[in-house]
């Protein structure tokens, strides 16, 4: 019988409230090539994707050449902008401190996210969190990022070459989205998922199995009972 074991975050829009700077970067870059898009367009049709995919459809969509080294440069001139705005706008959603420290207590932590591991490492840094950590999947390290279940699967694999950790199955982890492809990912990796509605309505996030407007609101004893049944009621 599955139980809750562990624990895997999404990072932007879940732990960083960063998707506004993820937009800003992004549009400018992509300015600069004389492709437009608005923050409508962004939401709608590009959160939760990786820089890669965020560039591979702009491209397509507007007839663009899509080579390697076109998508490299882009790629290169996004993660500077984005660097750059971080060191100046570090916002971590209210009730992730006390989330993750209280989790940490209780189960191994992962991150899944299509972010770069620089960016990752250095939010959680200066938020004070990368020791709650065991492991982060960034946007290196898979081929198929969300919606593709990959970097979920990826993060899970890491967690089981922790010493003393009994193996995890996908019925033993949660996860914790705020976008759709993310829902769809953990959902295709076999894993429960917990959406929270920092970045979408709770309307559009039926998919999940759990939703919450804020992680300020969350209780892992609740939401354990409620996911895994009663037996998972102990805290």
């Amino acid at each position: 019988m599955s139980e809750l074991r562990a624990i895997i975050f999404d990072f932007d829009g879940v732990i960083a409230d960063t998707e506004p700077l993820h937009f800003a970067a992004l549009r400018a870059v992509l300015a600069g090539i004389d492709i437009s898009l608005t923050e409508t367009e962004y939401y709608t049709d590009y959160l939760g994707f990786d820089d890669r995919g965020c560039f591979l459809a702009a491209l397509q969509t507007h007839r663009r050449q899509a080579s390697p080294t076109v998508l490299g440069e882009l790629m290169d001139r996004k993660a500077q902008a984005y660097l750059s705005a971080i060191k100046e706008h570090l916002v971590i959603f209210p009730g992730v401190r006390e989330l993750v420290h209280d989790a940490a207590a209780r189960y191994p932590l992962a991150i899944a996210s299509g972010a770069l591991r620089n960016e990752i490492e250095l939010i959680l840094e200066e938020a004070g969190l990368r020791k709650a950590f065991l492991h982060i999947t960034s946007a290196e390290d898979v081929t198929r990022g969300k919606p593709a279940p990959e970097p979920f699967l990826h993060a899970m694999a890491a967690l089981n070459r922790q010493p003393s950790q009994p193996a995890l199955t996908p019925d033993d982890c949660l996860v914790i989205e705020d976008s759709l492809p993310g829902i769809r990912a953990a959902r295709a990796a076999g894993m429960k998922v917990l959406a929270v509605a920092n970045t979408h309505t709770v309307q559009d996030l039926g998919e999940a199995d759990a939703i919450t407007h804020s992680l300020t609101d969350t209780r892992l004893a609740d939401l354990r009972s409620r996911l895994w049944g009663p037996a998972q009621g102990r805290v």
